[in-house]
């Protein structure tokens, strides 16, 4: 994918948008200093480059009883692509994976997992992760508290 030039005003959209996913167009072109046909624009610009993309709503995993965050290293039992192509598919359907990378180093892959508590991880390791055909090995850090955590990235 190309790399979008962003421009000072586009910078401010994207900045608040970030911050403010549900901010009324109106009120978004007030912050940005330009009129309301101008800002509908360069939303619609920005999510035609691929800059925005969908409007979520965050959820706090403690409102909803998903209290634990853990990060495993998972290992495969080979590195050819249809081993790699059907364990991230298999990932892909997995609801409590909120991230997945593929890295380099000692691991395979690394993933994110929001829970309810340690036997709902344990379940999930051992019935799911460790029976995956091309799951060869796996390594947990439970985390303790989390620090910080955003979705914004610098523009």
């Amino acid at each position: 994918m190309k790399m979008a030039r962003l421009d000072e005003l586009d910078r401010k959209i994207v900045r608040i948008l970030q911050k403010r996913g549900d901010i009324s167009q109106a009120e978004l072109a007030e912050k940005v200093g330009t009129s309301t046909a101008s800002c509908w624009r360069r939303l619609k610009s920005l999510e035609q480059r691929g800059v925005l993309g969908p409007v979520v709503r965050l959820v706090d995993p403690k409102a909803i009883g998903r209290t634990m965050t853990v990060l495993s290293q998972i290992r495969l039992k080979s590195q050819d692509s249809g081993a790699r192509e059907r364990f991230q598919q298999f990932v892909m359907s997995q609801e409590e994976v909120t991230q997945c990378f593929s890295v380099s180093g000692e691991w395979d892959y690394q993933l994110q997992f929001v829970v309810e508590d340690m036997e709902e991880f344990e379940n999930l390791l051992m019935q799911r992760f460790l029976n995956n055909p091309d799951v060869s090995a796996s390594s947990s850090l439970f985390v303790l508290r989390c620090i910080k955590q955003t979705t914004a990235l610098k523009v």
